[in-house]
């Protein structure tokens, strides 16, 4: 790559801000960025997309390992300083200005493997994570950072606190691993609570498409009235007969239902 200004002087220069709107905390410094491109263990050959670069400090990190970045941006604020990595990377990023909620990452991989590496804005984090667990298009590995909340419930174990329906459908999809924790001065401006980094792997019996929106049905249910036992919460979708045929205890509260148990009921949904 070409050599590129200063990140903080470059916003600095164009006068611009994070937005509250978007859930914007920049991430600047290059070592902790390289760090996370790292821990994305990215092979060669291997497209890359990034969600909310921003003026880009993750999307330099990522150009760096010599992979195709694929960048997708809701804010066109960041056009400009966005435009000059581009021209530094010699053909190697692509810049999307849309929302990353409705884009087709599966036309913008091109039938090429291709992993997700993020510093995700924490407003749309976790629909993100479902949306890219759930659908058809599947990335060889995802690298995304959450508020920490967040990163403990996508991982969380059957019977903790943190354990609901995106541990269910994360760990039913991926192996999922926390991989590093942030603190929130590292980022600008800082956050009010701090952030981790986790490393998802699609599983190779990655449940069928069918069986995964009967999940997603099963845990929206179930968690939606996690107190309850199984035999209330899931009344509108079959109660206690829909229990029985998946051999789970009907007086069963969602918390107990381990990841095998839930496919359990979604395959008998």
């Amino acid at each position: 790559m070409k050599p590129l200004p200063n990140i903080s002087e470059s916003l600095a220069q164009h006068g611009l801000m994070a937005n509250k709107t978007f859930g914007q905390h920049f991430l600047l410094d290059l070592n902790i960025t390289r760090k996370i491109v790292r821990l994305a263990d990215l092979k060669p050959g291997v497209r890359v997309i990034e969600v909310g670069p921003g003026p880009g400090g993750l999307t330099r990190a990522l150009l760096e390992t010599g992979a195709d970045v694929v960048a997708i941006e809701k804010d066109r604020r960041f056009e400009v300083l966005l435009n000059e990595v581009s021209e530094a990377a010699d053909g190697r990023l692509r810049l999307v200005f849309e929302d990353a909620l409705t884009v087709d990452e599966g036309q913008l991989a091109e039938a090429v493997p291709t992993a997700i590496v993020a510093n995700l804005p924490y407003n749309v984090g976790t629909p993100l994570l479902i949306k890219w667990m759930t659908q058809a298009f599947q990335p060889v590995s995802m690298t995304l950072m959450f508020q920490k909340e967040v990163a403990e419930r996508i991982i969380a174990p059957v019977n903790s606190e943190a354990y609901g329906r995106l541990a269910v459908i994360a760990q039913a999809t991926c192996q999922a691993r926390l991989v590093m924790d942030l603190p929130a001065k590292a980022f600008t401006p800082p956050p009010k609570v701090a952030s981790a980094v986790v490393h998802l792997i699609p599983r190779p019996d990655r449940p069928s498409p069918g069986l995964l929106d009967a999940l997603q049905k099963v845990t929206a249910a179930a968690f939606g009235q996690r107190r309850k036992m199984l035999r209330s919460s899931l009344k509108t979708l079959g109660g206690e007969a829909l229990c029985i045929k998946a051999g789970i205890s009907p007086d069963a509260r969602a918390e107990t239902i381990s990841i095998e148990g839930f496919l359990a009921l979604a395959a008998s949904l």
